[in-house]
């Protein structure tokens, strides 16, 4: 086992004493209840599904069937759950929450997002949003058929969204590929001059939003009369399966054409293997690479160009 590996294993064990101990599932009552962490999620997913069956919940919880059983046995016994003969199967049973299991279950979500809010409180709303953030990351990274397809919109910028673009763009870049604070302040320029010179009829930046949380971004800026220039497109990692960084390209590329240019050229690095396909998706070509040094890292710059006429 390498020595890279192990720190890493004891980075993921120290999060997990963290925060087990942080959202109290240590606790032998869950939620001040008296009610267990493993009743509590089955509770929750008896509520916020129409109907479900037994095995459908152990195989999605990953619980032990003969446990599970016993649980349920528990809560019918208290009037929590009923079962009936599926209508559409004799041989499966549905289960559904009865009305007392809904006025039993109440307080228990009402604690969970007490204590939820009460955590994040305490935090700056650019903090908040990093965690939050963070999470959509770790779940995308580890099980990216968990990650529900959520509501998708581009907007236009507005106050605000360039502190987020030049921020998210210097803390992703560092994080993935290791790039120092130039990258960070080459961004800054960027949309400093795009703020400064904008041309509203054919300069456009947009913002992604996924259920309402900033994801990404993507500006279309004027190169010269018959040429535009696609710049910054980021995705955040939690957002990344939603094809959020096609739509992004697809829109910047139907403005270029709509504002009367012939050509839109874009800047990468071959590193960005992610976004390289999107561009190719996308009608895009390679018409040139080259060597070169910057933000800390040996690099091959390369110029893509997409025909609009």
């Amino acid at each position: 086992m390498s020595s890279r590996l192990t720190e890493r294993i004891q980075a993921v064990r120290r999060f997990n004493r963290f925060y087990t101990r942080r959202i109290g599932v240590l606790e032998e009552r869950y939620l001040r209840s008296s009610f267990s962490l493993a009743e509590v999620r089955v509770l929750f997913e008896l509520a916020h599904r129409r109907t479900s069956a037994a095995t459908d919940l152990a195989a999605d919880l990953g619980l032990d069937p003969g446990y599970l059983s016993r649980m349920l046995r528990a809560f019918r016994g208290r009037g929590l759950v009923s079962r009936a003969a599926s209508p559409g199967d004799g041989r499966r049973s549905v289960l559904r929450l009865t009305a007392r299991g809904r006025t039993v279950f109440a307080p228990l979500e009402a604690a969970a997002r007490k204590d939820i809010a009460a955590m994040l409180g305490g935090l700056p709303s650019g903090r908040q949003d990093h965690v939050v953030e963070s999470m959509r990351s770790i779940e995308a990274a580890l099980d990216p058929a968990a990650v529900h397809p959520g509501q998708v919109r581009l907007r236009a910028h507005r106050p605000g969204d360039m502190g987020w673009v030049v921020s998210r763009h210097g803390a992703l870049y560092w994080e993935e590929y290791g790039w120092d604070e130039r990258f960070e302040a080459l961004v800054a320029g960027i949309v400093a001059k795009f703020i400064e010179h904008l041309d509203v009829k054919r300069e456009r930046c947009w913002i992604a939003e996924l259920d309402g949380e900033r994801v990404g971004s993507v500006f279309c800026v004027r190169q010269s009369d018959t040429v535009a220039k696609l710049r910054l497109l980021l995705v955040e990692p939690g957002a990344r399966g939603h094809g959020i960084g096609s739509r992004l390209v697809n829109e910047c590329v139907a403005f270029a054409r709509s504002a009367g240019y012939r050509e839109l050229v874009l800047w990468t690095n071959d590193v960005l293997v992610a976004a390289r396909r999107i561009y190719e998706r996308a009608g895009f070509e390679l018409v040139g690479s080259e060597r070169h040094t910057s933000f800390g890292k040996r690099l091959v710059g390369e110029t893509w160009r997409r025909r609009l006429r």
